[in-house]
């Protein structure tokens, strides 16, 4: 038998990074020895906003989603003895890009590499942080033109690097159908591309618009999931001929790297997301001529809290499996010419097309934030209440529920838990850097940051010198917030309820009968305390809470325990409700009930969600917390009789 020319496989790759940047190395180390052929790197929440450790909106934060890096040293020693001029490194990286690609530049240099040999991408993309993630820290405009200032840097020096990943994942994740997901990315790769076009000469613009790539969710409709792969790849083709008339088609190439859906794995019966995630990462590697160039693979246990080494190889073997023991690299696309996918894929165009030319009537991505918002808060309603309706199946959640207990989530160690000595760790080595630097030169160097902020110059060149002169992340940010002024984003939920109010008759007679009693409209505050910018849930509850009635407060991410508290205060709420998802909740919330206790407002409930071990939940409601939920409550009707229940002591019914 004559062995068949394979095509070569995909990069794997391990979202990874936690602690400190010595622990994620050795992860790092570790998952390379197992086979991983490229690095992604996360971030923590303080380094994607532009915070050091030590600051406020830090506490509870450090090293908890990702790894902190507050300086060159800290970089350094998340690379230790990984050569990088050998490396393809993805830096889920966004609002502070420019930054951590000046640190990567200045460690590689140390390493002595030929920096014009380095591969990787940055992410780079903070359009989808106003929409879903919500790491941003300036306005959209001069946020467009940092990512720009990235890009013309790279084309200079990094020839080889992606400077920008258009990152639809977090799209899906906050609720964009698939014809969204595709008119938003575009959307975003084209405001960008029109904005590069004015930084770099014309003759080198078609290697720029070949280095765009994209990051992309794959769900668990995986039929529909790998059509819109295959209308991604026609419709850039189609945009970067007619748009911007690029010839090679080399560089109309739609290069993409995956993360499967992490929306859809479930608490209940977590393992079997492990099916789940393969029949997502199917969606991203069965068409040839729509697969991707990078896969990364949740753990099956993501739902539940941090992934140990041991359920990171096991997604990692999921993919090695799929390249070297089956025979799908072998073969020609085996889609091409089917007449069901092609029906498929045209109609998921011409959705896309519709809606991208709604947005470029009206003045482009940058132009309409709150337009897209607004619209993602809306299809994510629609998700979630054809879950509770039973419209749409989730096994385990909505039906099948009953099962066996599962051995893989039992004992003491089922998780990891993140090094509860880590932030003041970290904190000590950023106290000892900043005291061994040369405070004078740091100066210097930042005020060359802040004035190219000011006066367009490329802000790469002053940050490299910053990153190598000792300057830290929340300086870095510090120089970028004068300049530019910080941002608030649209929240994407209205004051006025939506016309989707079936089913919710029995929770409104509720709400109004204790609003009746207190004498006033029940007032719900919905918060989100820390840095933690996944704000889906909390938009979810808001809404929902809107359409039953209730009076609702929500301003959006990013508050301090004490502004919460104020705000409970000023506006005389009856119920204060809390999304954290990043594991912060023990530190935010003892800071916050304190808070409440001594400006007498300990009588007013605190309801907390998150994604919430068994053991903190019981912490917090020793704590005073009235209720926690996680992700197995699903059901937002149930949750708001709760809310009603606690105001009115008197029995509510749900039934």
């Amino acid at each position: 038998m004559t062995d068949m020319k394979k095509d070569r496989p995909w990069l794997f790759r391990t979202y990874a990074g936690h602690s400190t940047a010595k622990a994620s190395n050795a992860l790092y180390r570790t998952n390379l020895s197992k086979g991983q052929t490229g690095l992604s790197v996360a971030f923590d929440l303080p380094t994607q906003t532009g915070y050091d450790s030590d600051h406020e909106l830090s506490r509870g934060e450090v090293g908890k989603v990702g790894v902190p890096v507050c300086h060159l040293g800290d970089m350094r020693a998340l690379f230790d003895q990984i050569p990088l001029e050998q490396m393809n490194t993805s830096m889920t990286i966004n609002a502070t890009a420019p930054w951590l690609l000046s640190l990567y530049i200045a460690v590689a240099e140390e390493q002595g590499a030929d920096v014009s040999q380095l591969q990787g991408t940055v992410q780079n993309d903070i359009i989808k942080e106003y929409l879903s993630r919500g790491t941003y820290i300036c306005p959209p405009k001069p946020s467009l033109r940092m990512i720009t200032d990235v890009a013309a840097y790279t084309r200079e020096h990094l020839p080889k690097w992606n400077p920008m990943n258009v990152c639809s994942y977090h799209l899906q994740e906050a609720g964009a159908t698939p014809e969204q997901e595709l008119a938003f990315a575009l959307a975003t790769a084209i405001a960008v591309l029109d904005d590069l076009k004015t930084k770099v000469p014309a003759e080198a613009f078609p290697e720029m618009v070949g280095r765009i790539s994209f990051f992309v969710n794959a769900g668990i409709r995986f039929v529909t999931e790998m059509c819109k792969m295959r209308a991604f790849v026609e419709l850039w083709d189609e945009i970067t001929t007619e748009r911007y008339g690029i010839t090679d088609p080399k560089m109309r190439r739609f290069r993409y790297g995956v993360q499967v859906n992490s929306l859809g794995l479930t608490e209940q019966q977590p393992e079997n997301n492990v099916y789940r995630i393969l029949i997502e990462m199917l969606a991203v590697t069965l068409s040839k001529n729509a697969r991707a160039r990078a896969v990364q693979l949740p753990a099956w246990n993501e739902a539940l809290g941090l992934p140990r080494p041991w359920d990171q190889q096991w997604s990692l073997r999921m993919q090695q499996i799929l390249a070297y023991e089956t025979d799908l690299l072998e073969y020609d696309d085996l889609f091409d010419g089917n007449p069901a996918i092609t029906r498929k894929v045209e109609a998921l165009k011409d959705g896309a097309r519709a809606e991208l030319a709604q947005i470029d009537s009206m003045g482009g991505a940058i132009e309409n934030i709150e337009y897209m918002k607004s619209r993602l808060v809306e299809t994510n309603a629609e998700r979630i209440s054809r879950i509770e309706g039973g419209d749409t199946i989730v096994v385990g959640v909505n039906k099948w529920t009953e099962a066996e207990e599962s051995p893989l989530t039992a004992g003491d160690e089922a998780i990891m838990v993140a090094d509860p000595q880590a932030e003041a760790d970290q904190v000590g080595r950023l106290n000892a850097w900043r005291e061994s630097r040369d405070e004078a030169a740091v100066q210097a160097a930042l005020a060359k940051v802040r004035e190219a902020a000011k006066t367009g110059t490329n802000i790469m060149i002053p940050s490299i010198e910053a990153a190598k002169a000792g300057a830290t992340t929340g300086e870095w940010g510090d120089m970028v917030r004068a300049a530019f002024g910080q941002y608030r984003g649209p929240t994407g939920v209205s004051k006025n309820p939506s016309n989707r109010t079936e089913g919710l008759e029995d929770i409104r007679s509720q709400v109004d009968a204790v609003s009746t009693k207190l004498g006033r409209r029940l007032k719900f505050l919905v918060g989100k305390p820390g840095l933690d910018g996944h704000s889906n849930g909390a938009e979810q509850i808001a809404a929902r809470a809107r359409d039953c009635g209730m009076d609702i407060s929500y301003e959006g991410i990013r508050l301090t325990p004490e502004e919460i508290v104020n705000a409970a205060r000023e506006e005389d709420v009856h119920v204060v409700g809390l999304s954290i998802l990043s594991g912060s909740h023990i530190p935010l919330l003892e800071d916050l009930m304190k808070r409440m206790t001594s400006e007498g407002l300990g009588h007013i409930p605190v309801v907390v969600g998150g994604i919430i071990p068994d053991e903190d939940a019981k912490r917090l409601l020793a704590m005073g917390v009235a209720k926690v939920y996680t992700p197995k409550d699903f059901e937002l009707n149930r949750i708001m009789f709760d809310i009603v229940g606690l105001v009115d002591p008197s029995p509510v019914a749900a039934e």
